[in-house]
Formats: C-alpha cells, sequence, structure tokens
C-alpha cells in the first residue's frame, strides 16, 4: 500500500505544484491589473466606470494586459528616443532619498541578470566548496571589480553557489580562475540538478569539461 501511495504522490505532486505557482503568479498579475485600474478611476470620466467594472470581472485579464505593456514598453526602449527617455526616468529617480537607494539597487542587480550583454548565470561551473575535496556547482557572475579587485592578484571569477533545494539563497565567493572547473552543462540543467538535490542528473558533458576535470584531479 505504501508502494502505491508513493508512486501516486509522485505523479500528482509536480502538477499540483505547477498549478499551486501558476495560480499564485496569475493572482499576483491581476492583483497588480486591479491596483491600476484603482488607479485609473481617479484620471478616467464616470462613463468609464462601466468599463472598468467589466473587466474586473474577467479572468486572466491582469495576464494579457501586464503581458502586453511590458512587449510594448520593450518595443519602446529599444529605440534611441526610448532609451533617453528611460535615462530620464532613473536620473529622477536618483535624486529621491531612500527611492534612489532602492531603486539603484534593482537596477543594477537585474541589469546584470537578464541583460544579453552581460556575463551573469551565463555558465555553470565546479568548483570546491565548502572545504578541499567537497565539490558543488557554482554559476559565474563576472568577475571582481573596484577595491576587491585591487587586493586580488591574478585571473578571479565571481560565483554564485545556490543552496538546495532552494536556489534564490546561497554564497558569493570569489575564486582563481584555475580552480574552477568549466562545464559543458547549461545552466538550466544545472539549476535542475541543484534544485533536485542530485536526483534528475544532466547529461554527458562535453569533451572540454572531462578534461579540465581530469587535470585538476591529477
Amino acid at each position: 500500500m505504501k508502494k502505491y501511495l508513493v508512486a501516486g504522490l509522485l505523479v500528482w505532486l509536480p502538477l499540483a505544484i505547477t498549478i499551486w505557482v501558476l495560480g499564485w503568479l496569475l493572482g499576483a498579475l491581476d492583483g497588480v491589473f486591479a491596483s491600476l485600474l484603482n488607479l485609473s478611476q481617479a484620471v478616467l470620466p464616470a462613463s468609464a466606470m462601466q468599463a472598468i467594472a467589466f473587466l474586473r470581472t474577467v479572468p486572466g485579464m491582469g495576464v494579457l494586459v501586464l503581458g502586453t505593456l511590458m512587449f510594448l514598453t520593450g518595443v519602446f526602449v529599444t529605440n534611441i528616443f526610448g532609451q533617453w527617455w528611460v535615462k530620464q526616468w532613473d536620473r529622477l529617480l536618483g535624486k529621491i532619498p531612500i527611492v534612489k537607494s532602492i531603486y539603484n539597487s534593482v537596477k543594477q542587480v537585474s541589469d546584470t541578470l537578464f541583460s544579453s550583454n552581460g556575463n551573469a548565470f551565463r555558465e555553470a561551473v565546479l568548483v570546491q566548496y565548502p572545504r578541499q575535496g567537497a565539490w558543488t556547482i557554482a554559476f559565474v557572475t563576472g568577475k571582481p571589480g573596484g577595491e576587491v579587485a585591487q587586493h586580488l592578484h591574478g585571473d578571479y571569477l565571481s560565483l554564485y553557489v545556490p543552496t538546495t533545494p532552494n536556489p534564490t539563497s546561497g554564497f558569493f565567493l570569489m575564486m582563481p580562475r584555475a580552480d574552477v572547473i568549466e562545464l559543458g552543462m547549461s545552466v538550466d540543467e544545472a539549476l535542475k540538478y541543484v534544485i533536485s538535490m542530485g536526483v534528475v542528473a544532466p547529461g554527458t558533458p562535453a569533451p572540454r569539461a572531462l578534461a579540465a576535470a581530469a587535470n585538476v584531479r591529477n
């Protein structure tokens, strides 16, 4: 009986978690959309109230509207005129006390993580952590800079070592490139490997990674 219960749990648990995450995401987007509708009531005429009330009753409207808004915003900011407006917006928020600290910090992190030109989370590597002989997967986030780089002599990498099964928390390390083994697996495969606690193994590593691993062991 225990065998069958576990087998049934393995079938339904991923589906239940997927539905829960999607439900939470839809609820969050609908909440943002509802807040935008509340703000619009202060500027729109009374004749538009009926249309706003109808939009509140349409399920999933928040996802559609916000997705369209983000797409149109992306189209706007990718041209020269839009980039100029973004710079003015950043400059304005950068002059507001408290707000500028939060906004600039979040913007720096988001630009680093999601920029197509950045190196953050573009490569999975193998490092010895937390001690010699113990190996774990890390992600390259760039190179040390500023004052820190002046105290590090040689070629160093900035690494993020995620925890499992929650990869949103982890440790920031700066290690010599010579102590880092480049992996052939993609970032998605490495994240699955970490989140599953090693249960979901990635595919066969690339020959370059195998050769590097052999050199380190020797």
